[in-house]
């Protein structure tokens, strides 16, 4: 457990949660589309559960799985980005040709209202920016008219976040830190180039959980992960993928996975499969976490 964050100032959330996810959790997939099935459910749970970051990371040392990698990242960040920015932010490519099977996650930036006479002041969303003039900035937010930042100094093409200052023939709005906002605000999404144990010794977590079915029995360990999540601030849940659990990827680096993180945690005990699958293994696992922990 590293204890160099504790003491800072917390964002409106009180944590920031990361999970990682290997990128062989679509290798065993021939077809795109079901890749991208995958990719969707793996979304939603993180949405529904407020992730904050997703890492992806290589788990096989002998081959590039670069490819894997930029098509789970290009999935997961396409169903974040809200959709009224969709078409601005994403070129048409393969990796999107079965884009249209993807959930909506309907997180609170993801707003349906698309009329300038309802949004309200204080109101956030997400934005691109499209020009700057004398005036200011404008930034398409997804009604009929862009917003103006005066004095905004962004460049063009940049995704932000910002407040709705003013509502009048002018839409008026300030650039916004997502930390000040009070409600979940979608997840981030990281490509790690390290292997598992790199990436854990050099991201610094207050907290790392693996999880595995070999690890020890939620319910034996979890008073002792509660007391550690309530003093930290940056969490790590690392997932394996059905072919290759945490421990074997840990074996590849010639490291224990007891040496890596935390606590290594059996969150589905008596599994009636011989496998599960990563998603399944997100859901169950963040699902016991947010109601123990009430995250």
């Amino acid at each position: 457990m590293n204890f160099s964050n504790l003491g800072r100032k917390t964002d409106l959330h009180g944590k920031k949660l990361s999970i990682a996810i290997p990128a062989s959790v679509v290798s065993d997939i021939p077809h795109l589309r079901e890749k991208t099935s995958r990719m969707g459910l793996i979304g939603r749970a993180a949405a529904i559960f407020r992730v904050d970051e997703i890492i992806i990371y290589p788990d096989n040392p002998k081959i590039s799985q670069r490819a894997d990698m930029d098509l789970i990242a290009t999935l997961l960040t396409y169903m974040e980005t809200p959709q009224y920015l969709r078409k601005r932010l994403f070129t048409l490519r393969p990796e999107l040709q079965y884009a249209g099977i993807l959930p909506p996650l309907r997180t609170a930036h993801h707003p349906l209202n698309r009329k300038m006479e309802n949004l309200k002041e204080g109101e956030y969303r997400e934005g691109i920016t499209l020009s700057k003039t004398k005036e200011g900035m404008f930034v398409d937010i997804g009604v009929e008219k862009p917003a103006l930042i005066v004095n905004g100094q962004e460049p063009v093409g940049k995704r932000i976040t910002l407040r709705i200052t003013g509502v009048d023939k002018q839409i008026e709005a300030e650039l916004a830190d997502r930390n000040e906002i009070p409600e979940y605000w979608g997840y981030t999404v990281a490509v790690e180039r390290r292997l598992f144990g790199k990436m854990v010794e050099s991201r610094n977590f207050d907290l790392t959980i693996a999880t595995s079915r070999y690890g020890a029995p939620f319910t034996d360990v979890a008073q002792r992960i509660d007391q550690d999540w309530k003093a930290t601030y940056t969490i790590l849940v690392a997932f394996g993928a059905p072919a290759k659990g945490l421990n074997e990827i840990a074996k590849q680096e010639g490291l224990k996975l007891e040496d890596i993180a935390d606590f290594v945690v059996n969150t589905i005990p008596k599994q009636g499969t011989e496998t599960v699958r990563t998603e399944e293994a997100l859901i169950a696992s963040l699902a016991i976490f947010n109601t123990y922990f009430r995250f």
